[in-house]
């Protein structure tokens, strides 16, 4: 068949075609090692090697696949190298990309139930399913009040649960009283809330970005919530929204979600919960107290792209009301109209999030909790906090680092010590550091701000990530460490154990 012009759609040409893509990317799984794991191209890098305009005539499938080996995989950073350890990860698995073939196979687009009543029943039954397994309280679950939806990112589903909270506020206090609504974060708090108030027409100057600090472990304080809740009402404000995090993207910090909670339902905030990276370890008992409070939210999201072996994207997102959604949410323009949805007996996910489309995510899902199953799941989650503990005691053995926060879950929070103590000097030692160790190829980190100080991270989180790679890793921040101390040396002893 190879020659033959490819057709818009035929079952035995997507079968030879098919065939070569599932090779090529397995193949990539198997030398994936041997690409740098941040792509070390420069800006515009692809304009020079591709043409300015697209063929005229077909190419084969092979011609591509070439150019992608030659000129595409350059640019690549490779999220899925078992040495990536930076911001966090985005798994991919098998059940993953056979749920996201089979998705895009069927190929619907499944806005109301009648336009696929399998996509829509699935992702009802798979956010259940997930709910039990996170065992969030049973408001949560569709048979309730509540229900899941599966959003694109958390960034998505902070905005539809602050636009929910806003209208349901306005109702009752006025639409004029826009400008009073009060949107309440910690300094720690992803920063998609704060562009979800920008959308939301949320006011800047009533952002309240509260402080945390290392006493609490960078946990959102309910005393610093409350005295700013009380100030805001005295002051004639609107107190409208709080999100508190589990696994803040900084350092991993948890917020009290129960003493905020309480605080929250007092003041009549929706409170959201963001478990973007963390809520996915709340499925082994272990580590299920973290969550201790999310009965008091009104909303609650976690990746499972993130960290349970999803591939992007599947944000889970489970209100406690799903009408406070719907009513901000619902459009029904003449052309959508249909019996099903008349009759009120049926879940139309278009009323449930901002764009009209969507696809057959909850496929992947499904796949993934049935070809893993709980404990498998559970055993892969326990398997990347072990190594990251490892990684942790081999800081702790160099006194020439110190550890910033205590771990949690897979991430380290750490940095190299300034010979002379020299806090700005210090800042700047770790970028370079950071460049030094990432330049390599070997491996990849990222960065964060804590009390004021240039901070490394490492998350572990790569599918293919072993011990092996923990320990390359940590030889080349030892190396890189080195080699930059070297000139602070000069025969005097520096750290408590003598080394430089």
């Amino acid at each position: 068949m190879e020659g033959e012009k490819l057709k818009a759609m035929d079952a035995e040409q997507l079968r030879e075609y098919g065939h070569q893509m599932v090779d090529f990317v397995a193949d990539y799984y198997k030398t994936i090692e041997n690409f740098p794991v941040l792509s070390q191209v420069q800006p515009g890098y692809l304009r020079e090697l591709v043409p300015d305009s697209p063929p005229v005539h077909p190419e084969s499938l092979q011609d591509v696949l070439n150019d992608i080996k030659s000129k595409i995989f350059q640019g690549v950073t490779h999220w899925q190298s078992p040495a990536y350890f930076a911001y966090f990860p985005s798994n991919s698995s098998i059940a993953g990309f056979l749920g996201e073939m089979l998705s895009a196979g069927v190929n619907i687009v499944g806005f109301s139930w009648v336009t696929c009543p399998a996509a829509t029943e699935l992702e009802v039954i798979v956010l259940d399913w997930l709910a039990k397994l996170l065992k969030l309280p049973d408001a949560f679950l569709s048979t309730g009040k509540g229900g899941g939806v599966i959003q694109g990112t958390a960034s998505e589903a902070v905005l539809v649960a602050l636009v929910a909270a806003r209208d349901r506020m306005l109702k009752k206090v006025g639409k004029d009283s826009l400008g009073k609504l009060v949107v309440y974060t910690a300094d720690q708090t992803h920063a998609s809330v704060q562009k979800g108030c920008q959308i939301a027409g949320i006011y800047p100057e009533n952002i309240r970005i509260l402080k945390t600090d290392s006493s609490s472990e960078y946990a959102l304080s309910p005393e610093v919530l409350s005295e700013a809740v009380s100030h805001d009402v005295a002051s004639g404000l609107i107190p409208l929204f709080l999100c508190a995090t589990i696994g803040t993207t900084s350092s991993t910090a948890v917020d009290p979600l129960l003493a905020l909670g309480k605080i929250a339902k007092s003041n009549g905030i929706w409170f959201h919960i963001d478990g973007a990276y963390a809520g996915s370890a709340c499925i082994c008992p272990e580590f299920r107290h973290y969550l201790d409070g999310v009965e008091e939210a009104d909303s609650f999201c976690m990746n499972a792209h993130k960290w349970l072996l999803t591939n992007f994207d599947c944000s889970a997102l489970w209100v406690r009301d799903r009408s406070a959604l719907i009513e901000s949410l619902s459009t029904y323009p003449e052309y959508l109209r249909n019996k099903a949805s008349e009759a009120n007996t049926v879940v139309d996910y278009k009323d449930w999030q901002i764009p009209l489309g969507r696809r057959f995510r909850s496929l992947k899902l499904w796949m993934v909790l049935r070809l893993y199953g709980q404990e498998g799941l559970q055993s892969y989650i326990r398997n990347h906090i072990a190594l990251a503990k490892r990684f942790e005691e081999l800081v702790r053995q160099d006194l020439r680092f110190e550890v910033i926060t205590p771990r949690k879950f897979a991430l380290l929070c750490f940095r190299l010590l300034h010979p002379a103590k020299d806090e700005n000097q210090c800042d700047k030692l770790n970028r370079e550091l950071l460049e030094a160790v990432n330049s390599t190829g070997k491996m990849f980190i990222s960065h964060t701000v804590l009390s004021g100080k240039y901070v490394l991270r490492l998350a572990v989180g790569a599918p293919l990530t072993e011990e092996r790679h923990i320990d390359v890793a940590w030889e080349v921040l030892q190396e890189k460490a080195t080699a930059l101390l070297k000139p602070y040396k000069n025969g005097i002893q520096i750290y408590s154990n003598g080394s430089v």
